[in-house]
């Protein structure tokens, strides 16, 4: 049964059209800015399943934001507070005391304010493409606003070849049509040149609530540098990565969403973070190190401050893929971080992502690039002090220091760990490592696609 439109005030007197479906805690799912409507959206068999699916054990409440849908349209103030007073109108018309908050791409600043200012209300937060501070060059919005509000037409077609680069394309057809019914071109102007300047990264620090920030890898409206970026400034964030290129949400491989969301929202106590599992005496460990490429000259060439920027910024690859991968971080030894892991196929999966990541982020930063060597080694180390020492350790230490930027490298005893996982190995030989009587049969890792 299609829901109820019902309607709430804003501090600042605009109507808000919501519906909500389902009983139990409540999940309040924004609007993707400005670009949705209430009651089309459940005409669509897509977005009528999930909406039906997150209800069965909650409340799930939808809105249109101001200027869009079945809300208001003729206001003029599209400001990140303006839209703050929209959700605000909602949850206090409904007496919501706490629940969980998702949004789906633009709205993510939105709901980072309000996480931040009122965090004794929102229980989980969610994440799906979306951005703490606009993630392009602010020199393309000029050119955009002015062709979606003088051809709105072909302005909804341009933005739907980003959100839907691939899939069916009467999907995409029936996307552009959404978007010319729920907005006028100028509100879609308006709201791109009001967030080209919207900014919340001071805020991510000051988010309380478990967090989950769910990214598709090659989403070309929103890029995963920043999803990645924003998991990794919220404390204890949660980063889900999952293949493809559809903006949409429930659009593509929406069972993955469905279930990351879902699973996250049913644990009665959210994991901030993949626990390691803890290490066995006597059992055996793989070592990964990474080494930054000319962090010293980096330093000097940019100064501390700019050079420490890039240090945050290698820490947060890599913490992403030792969270996504069950590593253990041990330490951080100033040009990298040294990790360990139960299983050296996981050791050697993020290895590989780290390096991908790594080629993704130079891609976007040619003028700034990291490079990194990786090297890995298996053993029984010794754990003392939340530190581990030996000589498995100090194996690992030199295999990495051996590989060039961008390479992988690992020793025979973890090839032989791995054997039949699928990895890709190249032999490079017998190689001779300082402080290593005995040379050390050494494997590159092929992590180029």
């Amino acid at each position: 049964m299609e829901p109820r439109i019902q309607y709430a005030q804003t501090a600042d007197g605009v109507s808000i059209a919501f519906w909500t479906l389902g009983e139990g805690m409540p999940y309040v799912s924004m609007p993707v800015l400005p670009l949705t409507h209430v009651g089309l959206e459940w005409q669509w068999p897509e977005l009528r399943r999930a909406y039906e699916r997150l209800s069965e054990k909650r409340m799930v409440v939808r809105y249109d934001g101001r200027g869009s849908g079945l809300s208001e349209r003729d206001v003029t103030d599209f400001s990140l507070d303006a839209h703050v007073l929209d959700l605000e109108a909602v949850v206090d018309h409904l007496g919501l005391e706490s629940f969980a908050l998702i949004a789906h791409g633009s709205p993510g600043p939105v709901a980072i304010a309000y996480a931040a200012r009122h965090p004794e209300r929102v229980s989980r937060l969610v994440f799906y493409g979306s951005f703490h501070r606009w993630p392009f060059d602010p020199g393309v919005v000029e050119p955009l606003s002015a062709l979606v509000r003088a051809q709105w037409g072909m302005g909804s077609a341009a933005l739907s070849a980003v959100f839907v680069p691939s899939g069916d394309p009467a999907k995409a057809a029936a996307f552009t049509e959404l978007q010319r019914v729920a907005a006028r071109g100028k509100t879609a102007a308006r709201w791109l040149e009001a967030f080209v300047d919207v900014d919340t990264t001071s805020l991510l620090k000051d988010i309380q609530a478990p967090t989950l920030v769910v990214h598709r890898r090659r989403d070309r409206a929103v890029p995963f540098r920043a999803g990645r970026e924003m998991a990794a400034l919220i404390p204890g964030a949660r980063l889900e990565q999952l293949e493809g290129d559809i903006h949409i949400p429930f659009w593509g491989d929406s069972k993955a969403i469905l279930d990351a969301i879902d699973g996250f929202l049913r644990e009665g106590k959210a994991k901030t973070e993949v626990e390691a599992p803890a290490a066995v005496p006597g059992a055996p460990l793989t070592i990964l190190f990474t080494d930054m490429e000319g962090s010293t000259a980096l330093t000097q060439r940019l100064g501390d401050a700019k050079a420490q920027e890039v240090v945050r910024t290698h820490n947060a690859i890599v913490r992403d893929a030792l969270k996504a991968h069950s590593g253990s971080e041990i330490k951080h030894t100033g040009d990298g971080i040294m990790a360990s892991f139960a299983s050296a196929s996981r050791a050697l999966e993020c290895a590989i992502e780290i390096q991908r990541a790594f080629a993704q982020h130079n891609e976007s930063n040619p003028d700034i690039p990291i490079r990194v060597r990786i090297g890995l080694n298996a053993g029984e180390p010794v754990a003392e002090e939340e530190d581990l020492f030996g000589t498995a350790v100090q194996l690992a230490a030199r295999i990495c220091a051996q590989a060039e930027p961008g390479e992988i490298l690992a020793p025979i005893v973890v090839r032989e760990l791995a054997a039949g996982k699928g990895f890709l190995l190249a032999d490079r030989g017998d190689v001779a490592l300082r402080g290593f009587e005995d040379p050390v049969r050494l494997y590159e890792v092929r992590w180029r696609a």
